[in-house]
């Protein structure tokens, strides 16, 4: 199928059962290959979408978003957008494919602007009636600080998912769920399956600062105990995750698995803790990511000796198994260049401003 840009995008076919909608998830090999020669998420899309409105019943809010595609229009509104830190938003955002097809521990590539990069972002929640995901976001380098900009109303460029496999969730009996920083936006909706798969949670949230402790209350709800650690103690006990951690560990909890996302080292630290305890211990890892399909190798871990991709094999690995100090590494290939493209942002935005005023 030719591309309106003149690219080539892949073809799908429409379903034999009218029923079906279609699931873009589930897209051939060869299907990733033409999505990332074309480097085109948005075109894909809409040419692809056009062939189904033949065969799709109505089908209320998922018939209005297929429509609005096929015209080649942005379909990834922010319906909603809060602060929850200076530097933390969650948005809600319209896309009802995902909506009603993510899991725990599945994400999204998204790309805010055309010929923008493409990133990974943690499916927080959803909501499949109203056909929107949520995200929660720190606006830490060029293009969550671009998102940041985006107002409720505005659209967002692309949004590809649900990727990754979901968190494997289990019965464990009493698990630990340990969120450091942002991470904890990623933990909550695992411990909201842990805790409807029946098992007692035991959470431990913690953030540099009071600010950046984040969604205490949310974990409250599918949480026997919820602490929170600040590494200047301005908000619950002075110190890191892993010190109160220790304590569970070391009482009479009978914790059985611990799942932990946030910030590399301390998930490292984690890891190293429960070891000696030899207590199941998952993690999340946030590895450099291009197309979130497997093809292109930019988010290769070593797990027990041997390379798996984060995209397709996790993102939750075995903690005891990860080398964090080769991904450690790895994911500060990038750093200079990710300072000097933020400082180009800035200094563009300066000029606008300036032009603004003149």
């Amino acid at each position: 199928m030719i591309c309106p840009n003149g690219g080539i995008s892949a073809v799908l076919r429409p379903p034999k059962n009218k029923n079906s909608l279609p699931t873009f998830g589930q897209k051939s090999h060869s299907a990733q290959k033409l999505i990332l020669k074309n480097g085109d998420f948005g075109c894909f899309l809409q040419n692809s979408v056009a062939q189904w409105l033949t065969c799709l019943p109505a089908v209320g809010i998922l018939n209005n978003w297929l429509v609005t595609i096929a015209k080649g229009k942005s379909v990834f509104r922010i319906v909603a957008k809060q602060q929850l830190a200076p530097t933390i938003t969650k948005y809600i955002i319209e896309a009802p494919f995902i909506a009603r097809k993510r899991k725990a521990g599945n994400f999204v590539i998204i790309r805010v602007m055309e010929g923008g990069e493409r990133i990974p972002l943690t499916i927080v929640d959803s909501d499949p009636a109203a056909g929107t995901i949520t995200l929660i976001v720190q606006a830490i380098g060029k293009t969550t600080k671009l998102l940041a900009t985006k107002r409720e109303g505005e659209f967002i460029k692309d949004v590809l998912g649900p990727l990754g496999n979901p968190t494997p969730i289990n019965n464990h009996g009493t698990v630990a769920c340990v969120g450091g920083g942002v991470g904890t936006a990623e933990l909550l909706p695992i411990a909201k399956a842990l805790y409807v798969a029946g098992n007692t949670i035991y959470s431990i949230i913690g953030g540099r600062t009071r600010e950046l402790a984040i969604l205490e209350e949310e974990m409250k709800s599918c949480s026997q105990e919820v602490y929170v650690t600040t590494d200047d103690g301005s908000y619950g006990r002075k110190g890191l995750v892993t010190d109160q951690l220790k304590d569970l560990l070391d009482g009479d909890f009978g914790i059985k698995a611990v799942y932990a996302i946030g910030p590399l080292p301390m998930m490292k630290a984690v890891a190293n803790l429960t070891r000696q305890y030899n207590v199941h211990t998952l993690v999340s890892l946030n590895a450099i990511m291009v197309d979130g399909t497997g093809m292109c190798g930019g988010c290769r871990v070593s797990v027990g000796g041997e390379m798996k991709f984060a995209c397709v094999d996790g993102p939750e690995f075995d903690a005891h198994l990860v080398d964090f100090d080769e991904m450690i590494m790895r994911n500060r290939t990038y750093i200079d260049l990710e300072k000097e493209s933020d400082h180009r942002c800035n200094v563009y935005k300066q000029a606008d401003a300036m032009e603004g005023v003149a």
